[in-house]
């Protein structure tokens, strides 16, 4: 048999082997191919964190080089920016809200932020390093990135059909604090005015915690000649009207009394973080 024909033989040989064995070795290669994919599962969050953190510490090289303070991560900033992110990449073209979610406000307060300002970046970009350079050449983005006021970040980062879909929530947090610490930073104030402090907050407590439309007063007992609440990020100074009315010498105790944050529209304070307070003057 000459080689010509024992290679052909070779040839006809495999191509009917690969005939018999081919439901076999499509098998193998899904079993292997499925092996993969739960291997990159495993390896895909700690990649994304990776490039995640990759996007902050761009931000905050840039943040340094303009002189501003750098960034602190903030879990629920995170929080909110994964849940839109993961929203644009399930919609398609990117947005900062779509039908039935929330504003941006509302849904980072949702997910644990606390703040008095925030902002937002998204883009779709191939690298953190792509996406970072698209922020820093649109002036909104790069005016949003290196805002002084801002001092905390959350980043997420979210693949698919071999994009990332990124956002950026950047927020000037609120340290939270207890309704009795509130309480007593803002008596202190009232103190150094010159009042007494009277020892039972019960009434400025119920009448913090009345709807905003609601003057029902404050219950038995010795009534208040001027009461007054309202909601702010900054608890260190006082509304004009209530700094007026202890500067005005007509009053001689105070009680002071906080309470969870409600829709007030009156106070002109963001309704999503911050603190409500109530002073009651007699």
């Amino acid at each position: 048999m000459s080689l010509v024909q024992r290679f052909g033989r070779l040839q006809f040989f495999h191509a009917v082997l690969s005939r018999k064995r081919l439901c076999v070795i499509l098998i193998a290669l899904a079993a292997v191919g499925g092996a993969f994919m739960r291997a990159q599962d495993v390896a895909g969050p700690a990649a994304q964190k990776s490039q995640e953190q990759a996007l902050v510490e761009l931000a905050n090289k840039e943040r340094q080089q303009a002189g501003l303070k750098p960034l602190a991560w903030d879990a629920g900033l995170a929080a909110a920016a994964h849940a839109h992110a993961v929203r644009m990449a399930a919609e398609g073209p990117i947005s900062h809200r779509y039908g039935g979610e929330p504003d941006l406000p509302q849904r980072a307060a949702a997910a644990g932020a606390h703040f008095s300002l925030i902002e937002e970046n998204i883009a779709i970009g191939n690298s953190p390093l792509q996406i970072h350079q698209g922020w820093m050449n649109s002036q909104g983005h790069h005016d949003n990135l290196l805002n002084p006021k801002i001092d905390r970040i959350g980043v997420a980062l979210v693949p698919t059909n071999g994009v990332l879909y990124a956002v950026a929530d950047y927020a000037q947090g609120v340290a939270q604090m207890s309704n009795s610490a509130v309480e007593a930073s803002v008596a202190k104030i009232i103190q150094a005015k010159g009042l007494t402090l009277l020892a039972d907050s019960a009434a400025a407590r119920q009448y913090c915690a009345q709807g905003s439309s609601s003057d029902r007063g404050t219950g038995s007992g010795m009534r208040p000649r001027f009461l007054m609440r309202w909601q702010s990020a900054d608890i260190t100074n006082l509304p004009p009207q209530m700094a007026q009315a202890l500067a005005s010498g007509q009053f001689k105790q105070a009680s002071v009394g906080a309470c969870p944050l409600q829709s007030d529209s009156a106070s002109g304070a963001p309704v999503f973080s911050g603190y409500r307070v109530a002073v009651l003057l007699y």
